[in-house]
């Protein structure tokens, strides 16, 4: 098996510091519904973790606090009827958390106003269209 979960190219989450629970599924299933541990709980602890530095820690943390439990991330998985399926989509939807989790922040938007042609152009439109409407009350003399 791999030795971790690739989050982008600068970060691997490796195997150890998971912890991997299974459970039975209300999911899909067939003859073995209710004798098989489908349903997979990946949990990370993002505050013990080796592989983070500070400012992915203070990101993720910022980012998913409201989704970790004492920092510790989990993501389960049971849309399908396999363990290993499931395990895969909870592995993926993790590294997904994880990459918009570490991410930098969106630049600030810088106010700019508007040209003085649009502002023209803007108020000349307004004209026009107060002139139609005006034509078609009936009154044209008002």
């Amino acid at each position: 098996m791999r030795s971790g979960i690739t989050v982008g190219p600068a970060l691997v989450i490796p195997r150890t510091e998971l912890t991997v629970r299974f459970s039975r599924s209300s999911g899909p299933g067939g003859q073995g519904v209710n004798t098989t541990d489908s349903r997979v709980e990946l949990a990370w602890d993002v505050l013990a973790s080796v592989v983070l530095t500070e400012v992915q820690r203070e990101r993720l943390v910022q980012h998913l606090g409201a989704r970790m439990v004492a920092g510790v991330l989990t993501v389960t998985a049971s849309e399908h009827r396999e363990q290993l399926r499931n395990r895969a989509a909870a592995e993926r939807r993790l590294a997904a958390l994880v990459a918009v989790g570490i991410s930098p922040p969106a630049r600030a938007r810088r106010a700019t106003r508007p040209t003085r042609g649009s502002a023209e152009r803007r108020l000349t439109d307004k004209k026009q269209r107060s002139m139609t409407k005006k034509l078609r009350s009936g009154r044209p003399g008002d």
